[in-house]
């Protein structure tokens, strides 16, 4: 992996990082504001960028001892103001039902009002400030985790990281927590990071700790290629905008995505972490070079070229690194029948989707007609279609009705909010982008839809997915 990077990438190496980039670019003044966590916050709401409402600091023993634990709401988040790397952070849901000055955090675990007041103590000590030196706990609000990443979320909140270099976004990735990591975005304790393309604002290559390239997320079968991020025109221009109010030249912003709020500026990093190479399989060194000496003058402009730039180049390379082919969400696919009958068909690819489907006319033509009629014949009303019973249900059809049905490879029982629908499933070949996919499919009655055919992921295992083509 490491030799590609070399060879055609240029990775950018912490010194090299350190001595041609943060020094030069980074003032004592700049940096010394992206160190402070609360005057960061202050700069950037004067910029109206958005940031977690703040709730209260303490910043004393005396404070401590006589602040007003009434005022926190049920969930919420404490945090050192110069902390490193996401160290000495709690985040709390809720309160323990009947129990008042009892927390529950993301884990399942408590924390007690004790608890609360050491940990506040440790800070203020400097436990987990940058140098040691005593430090300041505040409380602010807590980010709520948006809908679209529910299913790749492992009780936590995503955020994205964005390399902003002399006004031009560089490079980006997707930060997913896992229970490996306890729910925290963190890269160092087994987090995923996700490659996103610039241009598109779409997922590509994924790794999870500092190098093991992965597909899934972990203990799951979703597909991490091809997510697409919300609010991604916004999540760039807020990192543009958080240079230029830092004036940090070579800045790591972190954003997060609020279900209510939309995208919310987290924090700003004088000296981001390098792992962001390995997620996008991508050296960084080549771009920050490509981007120095530019003249960029509006905000727009700034994004314009890191798009232009560093988006929609890294098919090729994708390729060439996972051995997959790069595919759009509309496919030209050519079915072939038992008969070798051909027939070419435009299919949507869906990455949230498990199965295929076929339309009924499609699988008419295809010559399972003999199979949908036998299936049709089939009183489905003796069955109960009950989620709880799935399986065996499945198995009981299959085994009673699979010598009666030609081809009949198994059964799917789909349950939607309109009821629950039994589908025949049978196999069938198929080819897109020059690959041959044996596949088992459902057939439904898509005639109401815009495309015969849907390739679900569990079809997908040799492509990456581009929403954007």
């Amino acid at each position: 992996m490491f030799s590609y990077f070399t060879a055609g990438g240029k990775i950018l190496g912490m010194n090299a990082r350190n001595l041609h980039y943060i020094r030069p670019h980074n003032l004592k003044r700049a940096i010394r504001i992206a160190d402070d966590k609360l005057l960061s916050k202050r700069i950037l709401n004067h910029a109206d960028i958005p940031t977690p409402k703040l709730i209260a600091k303490i910043s004393s023993r005396t404070s401590l001892e006589h602040f007003d634990w009434g005022i926190l709401p049920n969930s919420f988040a404490l945090k050192p103001n110069r902390g490193l790397g996401g160290e000495g952070i709690i985040v709390v849901y809720g309160r323990k039902k009947g129990q008042k000055d009892v927390w529950v955090k993301s884990s399942g675990s408590v924390v007690t009002l004790d608890d609360l007041k050491n940990h506040i103590q440790n800070i203020l000590d400097g436990a987990f400030s940058l140098s040691g030196v005593p430090d300041t706990a505040f409380f602010e609000e807590r980010i709520t985790l948006a809908k679209e990443f529910r299913p790749y979320a492992y009780r936590g909140i995503p955020d994205i990281r964005v390399i902003v270099y002399n006004g031009v976004p560089v490079m980006a990735m997707l930060r997913l927590p896992t229970k490996e990591s306890h729910g925290k975005a963190n890269l160092q304790q087994g987090g995923v990071g996700v490659g996103i393309d610039l241009s598109t604002g779409t997922t590509t290559t994924a790794v999870q700790g500092k190098s093991k390239v992965i597909e899934y997320i972990p203990g799951t079968r979703l597909l991490i290629s091809g997510i697409k991020i919300p609010y991604w025109k916004k999540i760039l221009q807020l990192a543009v905008e958080a240079q230029r109010a830092s004036k940090l030249g070579f800045l790591g912003a972190d954003i997060a995505i609020d279900r209510t709020y939309g995208p919310v500026f987290l924090e700003l990093n004088a000296r981001p972490g390098l792992s962001i190479q390995v997620a996008n399989l991508s050296g960084l060194r080549r771009r920050l070079e490509r981007v120095s000496g530019l003249k960029i003058k509006t905000i727009a402009r700034g994004i314009a070229v890191g798009e232009n730039l560093f988006g929609g180049e890294i098919e090729e390379e994708l390729e060439v690194t996972s051995g997959k082919k790069v595919i759009g969400s509309i496919e030209q696919v050519k079915l072939i029948s038992e008969d070798e009958t051909e027939i070419e068909v435009e299919a949507k690819i869906d990455t949230g989707a498990y199965s295929t489907s076929i339309d009924i006319e499609l699988a008419k033509q295809l010559g399972f007609e003999k199979t949908l009629t036998a299936f049709d014949k089939i009183d489905l009303s003796m069955y109960d279609l009950q989620s709880a019973n799935e399986k065996d249900l499945k198995k009981e059809l299959f085994e009673k009705h699979s010598s009666n049905v030609p081809h009949l490879k198994d059964v799917a029982i789909v349950f939607t909010a309109s009821g629950a629908t039994i589908r025949p499933i049978v196999h069938i070949q198929f080819v897109m982008d020059k690959t041959t996919i044996d596949a088992k499919v459902n057939i439904i009655d898509r005639s109401e839809l815009k495309y015969p055919m849907i390739i679900g992921k569990r079809n997908l295992h040799k492509f990456l997915v581009d929403v954007s083509k």
